[in-house]
């Protein structure tokens, strides 16, 4: 097998073995791959994140345990120090040799660091990894400490920096950005765009302070300040420096490969350096005489040298590489693309609205045929339509103003995105194109868009083409006929949200009303069905017991059916706190049972094994205890888990046990869309984990950080920053509001994350309706949640009282016998069902 030796684990270096493997042809080659860092390859564009979650798994690439499956050998923490070109191996910082037939040099770019006298000093940082925002987050936390006001500095104006000046206004500081060019961000945006950026950054509270040259940092081992001229030294207690990037070539130059002039590692179209064995990629290639500092081009790049070994010698990067860019910069929407800068003499046409704080501007040519660029700032909605009109020279309205005017009646359409040529390039982070989303629905290989995702990755990138992606989805479907339907199934032409309306207006109490006043026929199916129970209690607070044959198998059971036929029992442990006797309690009923025990990720024991006869005498025994049903079988409220907070703990900062307990109370029996997971940690440590849950708060300075929209699961996702600094009564007030408004408006188990994601206008949106009460019904939704709260019933209380709900518990509708098929095997003392042949 050959050998490729992979330098640098960043995101280039991650999609260059991305997309190596594959390729069937990868099987020939061994791979392995050199990281400074001490963590597999994470997600730098999103790297301000770290900064509110201070999770480094949520931007991993890929976990360490995807290079293993891929037969990658990843070797973190370790410096390439030499190549020998002669012999054709590598040295490492601990001299460790290796033999290559291949090197792909992904060693990417490190922050420049101006030479500024005193720039050494105690309280300097720079904005690149995460070992660079745990040390800048540890310094702010020093200064906080000290219990003073303290100001931040970032210099530079540019992506990194605005993203960076806001993380700290986030953490509490006063922060100016201090930018040598008279404009933000010059490379991207005039100067109208610029001051429009300017206006919304300092309104959140950023002082922005332009054409400033800094000649030295003043204070004795830290900084104390900033001295611009020798009149003008602006204080502050810290300087975080985002003022560009330098390609990392040092590598390349212990073997002698070519070196542009003002660095980066000389390579030609087909990613080759100056030996045809190795090759560069990424923000350390020279490529067309620049450094390209987007990740699109990165892994065009990576895509070239994959295919360049794999023996394709046409593979090569276009002459001109599109550099368009669309980003959410400090939650202000900024993108640009083709001539934004209106360099070659193009005419330029532009709208803004102070008021709203949105500027566009286009550039077409002088016969206004051609759209050549444009800069948008506070709406960049018509992006992803206005890119491929200048990426493919579609025809353009006769008045071009039509493009970037507000939608009203004197406004022109941006066009069908159907109208888009099939190459033209939809996702530039997947190189993924009109021609290939269309074609995996035309194929039937996708029937909606989350198989279009998976079958082609558009999307999964920065994310800036999601919208455009689903548009043409949705073409596609009825360009074949194929009705996009948005109904619960056959038997209903209506939604989920039309069927809550017209239960709750018509006030029904039973499926076959709904069905036979609205349906289509029929007697239902196992979409319907559950979905009209749930609606069932949303509404009037009905247990599953009420019509359990319309309910699913677990819900119809009150408990969840397992791999062999039996089920688990999971009695509600409010917040995870338990008194030892209720822990005697289940020992003694699990080992009278035989039961196997494991506690969850949820902090509460589940009992597994009871047989369907078992469920309601085990239900009794624990109601007699004080316990309820924890619903680990509903669509409800599951639990919300909690550290142990300023009760005992030395960090704590507030009582999360008790206000955890309280909500899980409050909203424990809920039905929802789908299952709801909340937490409550009771401070920055984060124990609780509450950012991976639908609702989660995170006890601050002055009150609560409260979280909405996370989860688990298949598709992870923290939650989003909602309100902060919030007292317990604002806490559930905000709650009730959000968990009714989703209880009210999500498609069928659709999860809190999925919805938030796909509500038009997202979190700002929903900050609309739910703080700001934007739609005058937030007294509504208190008002439903606390009819819900004040109807609460324990439905395994009810099932044990009600000899008619206990008939369901039979193993067989005409004998007392039990199913003798159970069958069980020993396991670390316990048991479980015997494995499947």
């Amino acid at each position: 097998m050959k050998t490729i030796i992979v330098v640098g684990n960043g995101m280039v270096g991650y999609k260059f073995c991305e997309k190596f493997v594959a390729n069937d042809a990868s099987k020939d080659f061994k791979i392995i791959v050199f990281g400074e860092e001490p963590r597999p390859a994470y997600d730098r564009v999103h790297l301000s994140e770290y900064f509110e979650n201070k999770d480094a798994k949520a931007l991993e690439m890929a976990p360490s345990s995807w290079y293993e499956e891929n037969g990658i050998k990843l070797i973190t923490e370790a410096r390439v120090t030499d190549i020998s070109r002669n012999t054709k191996t590598i040295t490492t910082a601990n001299d460790d040799k290796y033999a290559y037939d291949y090197i792909v040099l992904a060693t990417g770019s490190s922050a420049f660091v101006p030479p500024i006298k005193g720039i050494e000093k105690e309280g300097v940082f720079v904005y690149r990894t995460i070992e660079d925002l745990d040390a800048t987050m540890n310094y702010v936390a020093k200064l906080k400490s000290e219990g003073t006001q303290k100001r931040a500095a970032i210099l530079g104006g540019g992506l990194l920096g605005l993203e960076a000046a806001k993380a700290l206004i986030d953490m509490g500081l006063e922060t100016a950005v201090v930018e040598f060019a008279p404009r933000l961000m010059p490379r991207q945006l005039n100067g109208d765009a610029s001051k429009s950026l300017q206006t919304k950054l300092e309104a959140l509270g950023i002082e922005i302070l332009l054409s400033k040259a800094t000649q030295q940092l003043t204070g004795n081992d830290a900084i104390t300040g900033m001295q611009f001229s020798e009149e003008e030294t602006v204080p502050f207690d810290m300087l975080l420096v985002s003022a560009g990037i330098r390609p990392r070539d040092e590598l390349a130059k212990t073997c002698n490969l070519e070196i542009g002039t003002r660095g980066g590692i000389l390579v030609s179209n087909d990613m080759r350096t100056s030996d045809p064995n190795i090759f560069a990629i990424g923000e350390c290639a020279l490529l067309n005489s620049m450094i390209y500092g987007l990740v699109a081009p990165g892994y065009d790049m990576a895509e070239v040298a994959v295919a360049q070994i794999l023996g394709n010698s046409e593979a090569s990067m276009p002459t001109e590489i599109d550099m368009s860019t669309k980003l959410k910069l400090s939650g202000i929407d900024v993108a640009s693309f083709g001539d934004a800068l209106n360099e070659n003499g193009g005419v330029e046409i532009v709208y803004e609205n102070g008021y709203e704080g949105i500027y566009k501007s286009i550039i077409v040519d002088k016969e206004g045929k051609s759209l050549l660029g444009g800069i948008m700032v506070g709406d960049a909605s018509d992006y992803s339509m206005l890119h491929q009109i200048f990426l493919n020279g579609m025809k353009i309205p006769e008045d071009p103003a039509q493009l970037i005017l507000p939608a009203t009646d004197g406004a022109a359409s941006l066009g069908d995105v159907m109208d888009l040529p099939g190459e033209a390039q939809v996702c530039s982070c997947e190189s993924v194109t009109k021609g290939q989303i269309c074609g995996v629905i035309e194929s039937g290989e996708a029937k909606d868009l989350a198989d279009v995702v998976s079958c082609t990755k558009a999307g999964t990138g920065c994310g800036g083409c999601k919208p455009m992606v689903a548009d043409l989805t949705t073409a596609t479907l009825k360009s074949l006929g194929i009705e996009v339907k948005d109904t619960v199934c056959e038997h209903f032409d209506f939604n989920r949200q039309d069927l809550y309306k017209i239960i709750e207006v018509k006030g029904y109490t039973t499926f076959n009303e709904v069905l036979d006043n609205h349906g289509n026929g029929g007697h239902g199916c196992e979409l319907c069905k559950p979905l009209v129970a749930s609606l069932m209690a949303t509404i009037h607070a009905d247990t599953a017991n009420k019509e359990y044959a319309i309910q699913d198998s677990n819900d119809r059971f009150l408990a969840n059916i397992q791999r062999n036929g039996t089920y688990s029992v999971v009695p509600r442990v409010p917040g995870g706190e338990i008194t030892p006797d209720k822990l005697i309690a289940l020992g003694e009923i699990a080992k009278k049972y035989d039961l196997y025990t494991k506690i969850t990720g949820g902090v509460r024991i589940d009992l597994f094994g009871a047989t369907l006869n078992q469920l309601p005498l085990i239900w009794k025994e624990l109601i007699a205890h004080g316990f309820e049903s924890g619903h680990a079988y509903g669509k409800s409220l599951r639990t919300v888990k909690t550290c142990v907070g300023s009760t005992w703990c030395r960090y704590g900062m507030d009582e999360s046990v008790s206000f955890g307990i309280e909500l899980e109370n409050r909203y424990r029996g809920i039905r929802a869309p789908h299952k709801i997971k909340g937490g409550v940690s009771g401070c920055i440590r984060e124990c609780a984990e509450a950012r991976g849950k639908d609702f989660g708060l995170i006890a601050v300075e002055g009150g609560w950080n409260l979280y909405v929209g996370g989860n688990g699961g298949a598709n992870p996702r923290h939650a989003e920053l909602f309100a902060e600094q919030i007292d317990n009564k604002t806490v559930i007030k905000y709650l009730d509001r959000y968990l009714m408004f989703y209880m009210r408006t999500a498609k069928p188990l659709q999860r809190t994350a999925a919805w938030q994601e796909r509500l038009e206008g997202g979190l700002e949106y929903l900050k609309e309706v739910i703080i700001e009460d934007k739609l005058g019904i937030a007294e509504d939704l208190e008002a439903e949640m606390q009819t819900l709260v004040n109807k609460f019933e324990c439905e395994w209380t009810q099932a044990v009282n009600d000899p008619e709900v206990m008939k369901r518990f039979n193993h067989f509708v005409n004998s007392e016998e039990e199913d003798d098929n159970i069958v069980f095997v020993p396991l670390r003392e316990q048991k479980m069902p015997e494995p499947w042949v």
